[in-house]
């Protein structure tokens, strides 16, 4: 192998790699904060519809991801209502000044800001329309729908309605687009960062100014895109992981067509939606639970259920991590690809520059070359024989979860 090529365990082991990502993944979930965009994982910063509608899912019951599943298998789409991630924040927008609006007094600002919510509640209703009712993707017809229901690919109006309020609740960068407000935030608590430092700077309280002046400055200046909850970030990092990995020419060559077999990208997203969403509601449950409980015993009980929990989410921030340490591995196979096309290139060219090397005189310079060639594929294919081997780990840690069917 030349000098030129590396191999995936030159700079760490299998084990710190894995212990580094998932540490990485579980950081960012847990801060509902996915940062540097330019990490090996490769963050993006809006869901494709596929990774949406997989995540959807996760809202759904069994009958319509069985609809949905057997819809994508046969390439039928769903209409497009101009991005998920904007439906989103359309649909927060709308919830945000509908409340406000409900709350305030009587009066001109009540009026405007009831006005604005109801702007964006008939925007919302427009999509949902569109959605719902799209001739090009539902069947309307007294034997079209007889067709698809017997094909497994009709979706029932309750369930096209289930599937758009899913949608609403697309995971979402909540700082996406930020405004002047947002700007003028962080300055403002940027410069009482400073102020508080320089107030409190020789006297008794100076360490805790600069406790606080570090918070400040920290909220002010944290990088990435903020989420909702920890939910959020984690199935909007499942849904990129998605996009990355099911984009990669290197996952859909013929390099890795044993591992598509293993790994059913789109299942798993969905599956891990499901778990998700399940494990959201019943902690939100429990926390409502918790706050409604009037004596010490029945906290203490809740705190027990809440604590057998945490193995459930610590299997989610695994899976995604498996799911990221196989972006993170097809990255550099890309790399790898890309080098051997270049040589195939060169190989390509060799009848011409026999000829030019013919008429020089110096055919054994042109073998040398050959044999060069050969040697840089023959290092090529043996390293996609190391990448496979890492896939099939982390491929493993995501087929063989408690609980998993097959």
């Amino acid at each position: 192998m030349s000098d030129g090529m590396h191999t995936p365990a030159a700079v760490e082991t299998g084990a710190q790699r894995r212990a580094r990502i998932t540490a990485q993944v579980r950081t960012w979930c847990e801060e509902a904060r996915i940062g540097d965009t330019s990490t090996p994982v490769g963050i993006h910063r809006e869901l494709s519809a596929a990774a949406a509608l997989l995540i959807a899912a996760g809202y759904l019951d069994e009958p319509t991801r069985a609809v949905l599943a057997a819809r994508r298998l046969a390439g039928r789409g769903l209409p497009d209502v101009g991005g998920f991630g904007d439906l989103r924040l359309l649909t927060d927008d709308y919830v945000r000044l509908d409340r406000k609006a409900a709350g305030m007094r009587p009066g001109a600002m009540q009026a405007l800001t009831a006005h604005r919510a109801g702007e964006l509640g008939r925007r919302l209703q427009a999509a949902r329309s569109r959605f719902v009712h799209s001739p090009p993707h539902h069947a309307n017809g007294v034997r079209t729908i007889r067709r698809d229901r017997r094909d497994g690919v009709h979706l029932e109006l309750p369930q096209r309605e289930a599937l758009f309020a899913a949608l609403q609740r697309t995971p979402t960068p909540l700082n996406e687009g930020r405004g002047p407000a947002d700007q003028a935030t962080s300055a403002a608590l940027a410069a009482a960062a400073d102020r508080l430092a320089g107030l409190t700077e020789r006297t008794p309280w100076a360490a805790m100014g600069r406790r606080a002046a570090d918070a400040l400055g920290g909220v002010a200046g944290q990088p990435g895109d903020r989420f909702v909850d920890r939910f959020d970030a984690l199935l909007f990092l499942a849904g990129t992981l998605f996009d990355r990995i099911d984009g990669s020419v290197a996952w859909h060559s013929e390099h890795f067509a044993i591992q598509r077999v293993q790994l059913d990208l789109a299942e798993e997203l969905t599956q891990i939606a499901v778990d998700a969403v399940a494990l959201r509601g019943i902690g939100g449950e429990l926390f409502a639970a918790s706050n409604a409980a009037r004596t010490e015993a029945a906290r203490t009980q809740i705190r027990a259920r809440q604590r057998a929990l945490v193995p459930v989410w610590d299997q989610l921030v695994d899976r995604v991590a498996a799911l990221a340490r196989i972006g993170d591995l097809l990255a550099d196979a890309e790399d790898q690809l890309q080098s051997m096309a270049a040589v195939q290139r060169t190989m390509s060219l060799d009848s011409r520059i026999d000829e030019l090397i013919a008429r020089s005189g110096s055919r054994e310079l042109s073998a040398d070359n050959i044999h060069f060639v050969g040697d840089q594929i023959g290092g090529v294919d043996e390293l996609m024989i190391s990448y496979q081997n890492l896939l099939h780990g982390d491929i493993l840690a995501l087929r063989t979860r408690p609980g998993r069917d097959g």
